[in-house]
Order: C-alpha cells, then sequence, then structure tokens
C-alpha cells in the first residue's frame, strides 16, 4: 500500500518547515510506528535526542502555530490513512534509559514497558510485572494511566518530568503523580505535554516469583488476545461491565469492514489486514458503537487516539 501524504500544507506547517531547517523530516510515513502499522504520513516528523532540542521545537511551535502530535510506541493510536498535517514529535532513544536506585525505578519517556517490567524483577524489585502486557512506552503509559491485570500505572508512579511545548516557551518541570488527576485510562496531561521521564516506587521482592508472574502474564496474553496488527483494547470498559462482552453479546466478533475485522478471539480487538487502510479501522470501530448502542443501549467510549480524521468522520 503506498503511503498517503498529509492534504494541504498550511502556512504553518511552511513555517515550522522553514525554522526547521534538516532537523525535520518532511512526509515521513507515521502509521507504521504504531502498532496498527497502517495509515499515512507527518507533514513534518522530528526526533528530539534531548531537553535542548525539545526547548527548539517548543520555540518552533510557538512562532508556527504549527500543530503538534506526541507519538510514543504508536500502541494506543490510529493514524489516518490521509496522514497527518502537522509537526510529529518522538522522543529519541537517549529518553529510553532505565536506572534503578533501592526501591525507586527512574525510565526516560522513550523507554519500553515492557523492559520497565523484566528490569525491575531482575533488580529483585515487585509491582510492576503487569507492566509486561503493556506495549507501549513510559510516556504514552502515564499519560493515559495504563493498566492491566488488576493493576495500573497511578498504583506505582511518584513523579514524572514534564515539557510543555506552547507559546514559544518550554515548561520544563518535574509533577508529583497526585496532580496529574489519573483516573482510569485518564490524566492531566495534555496533547502538547511531552513525559520526558517517569519515577516509580516499587517494593522489595523474590526475582524468581517475579520473572514467573511475568512469564504467567505473557502466556495469558498468547491464550487470550490476538497477535498481528491491533492497538488493543479499542473501548474502555464501561462500570461494572467489560467492552469485550458487550461487542460479544451484540453479536459483532467477525465482523469486517474493508481491510479491518473485529477479532475471533477477543471482541474488543480490531485487527487491520497486513496493507489495509486505517479508514477502514475506523468506520468499523464507529460501526461497532453504533451497534452495540442500537442493539445493547450502551454507548463505548474508544481509547484510541484518532489522529488526522476529520471530525465526524
Amino acid at each position: 500500500m503506498s503511503v498517503r501524504r498529509p492534504p494541504g500544507i498550511s502556512a504553518a506547517v511552511e513555517r515550522a518547515a522553514e525554522l526547521l531547517g534538516p532537523a525535520a523530516e518532511h512526509d515521513r510515513p507515521i502509521g507504521e510506528l504504531t502498532t496498527y502499522r497502517v495509515g499515512g504520513a507527518a507533514a513534518l516528523y522530528c526526533e528530539p535526542s534531548g531537553i535542548a532540542e525539545l526547548v527548539r521545537l517548543a520555540q518552533v511551535v510557538g512562532e508556527s502555530g504549527v500543530d503538534v502530535l506526541v507519538l510514543g510506541k504508536g500502541s494506543n493510536v490510529l493514524v489516518a490513512d490521509a496522514g497527518f498535517a502537522g509537526l510529529c514529535l518522538r522522543l529519541g532513544e537517549s529518553f529510553a534509559s532505565i536506572a534503578v536506585e533501592g526501591e525507586t525505578l527512574r525510565a526516560g519517556g522513550a523507554a519500553f514497558y515492557p523492559v520497565l517490567a523484566r528490569r525491575s524483577a531482575a533488580a529483585g524489585l515487585t509491582g510492576l510485572e503487569w507492566a509486561v502486557g503493556i506495549p507501549g512506552s513510559v510516556g504514552g503509559a502515564v499519560r493515559m494511566n495504563a493498566g492491566g491485570h488488576g493493576a495500573e500505572t497511578s498504583d506505582r508512579l511518584v513523579s514524572c518530568r514534564i515539557v510543555t511545548l506552547a507559546k514559544g516557551e518550554a515548561s520544563d518541570r518535574i509533577v508529583p503523580a497526585f496532580e496529574l488527576a489519573l483516573s482510569y485510562r485518564h490524566s492531566a496531561i495534555g496533547a502538547r505535554d511531552v513525559v520526558t521521564e517517569a519515577t516509580y516506587r516499587l517494593e522489595r521482592g523474590d526475582s524468581a516469583a517475579s520473572a514467573e508472574r511475568i512469564a504467567e502474564i505473557v502466556r495469558w496474553r498468547r491464550e487470550h488476545q490476538p497477535g498481528g496488527q491491533n492497538a488493543g483494547s479499542v473501548f474502555t470498559n464501561p462500570p461494572d461491565d467489560a467492552a469485550g462482552r458487550l461487542v460479544e453479546r451484540a453479536g459483532l466478533k467477525g465482523l469486517r469492514i474493508g481491510s479491518a475485522a473485529v477479532s475471533d478471539k477477543h471482541a474488543n480487538f480490531i485487527q487491520a489486514d497486513p496493507g489495509g487502510s486505517a479508514d477502514d479501522v475506523r468506520r468499523l470501530i464507529d460501526d461497532v458503537r453504533r451497534l452495540v448502542a442500537e442493539r445493547l443501549g450502551v454507548e463505548l467510549r474508544t481509547e484510541l487516539q484518532m489522529v488526522g480524521f476529520e471530525e465526524g468522520s
């Protein structure tokens, strides 16, 4: 499938491109950077390697007014086939460090959550074993208070460092967890906030027991959740219910639109075919929501961040 470029390059994008010069890639495919692996390109793409480059990006954003997408591992993102007509920012590998000091773990915003699980277990710490099942970065996991297997990020998060790209200035600050308004798949972290580091408080444990718990979670995921091109759970669970159970009860397992299908293995997963269309995935999501509402009277909310789609599409 050919990658489509964002439509209608705006004056803001042109100004940002001028200010960034060779620091920005043009028409960079970003759908392939998500776990759906479908979707189009970003008009501009930058991968800052340090705080100084983030500060420079803040100046560019403020002067140009360009729209910004902060992208992590892309495990909760669907990029439209038309792409994103703005600046996509993704933290470089220098932000992927992990350090253990006593019962404290510090990780960069680009660090991979499953690596946190294994690194903390190897250090004899317990409390993050469940993170092996979260295929996202620290930044994305903190922003959406990611969780699973009876735990969530807010259980262990102490604080995070946030750089805000707005008004031409980079506000670089340490924010304690209690100020983040963390709740089920939600936080107060905004679209132009970049989580560059997070600190977790863990407990002393047994490395062998933690390793076995990690292996158990990996086995469970393989048995109960599909592989392939998806973004995990599409819909948040309504109070006292499970979105997957509702989609299945509505008779929608296996429902297909074009290159997208509701998984036969877990009804809260929507799969994309290799070389498929993000727009097909979006249409199927909308159809599932509509049909569940019509048949069961329940309005489902999506967990996915939809990028580049027209309002109401």
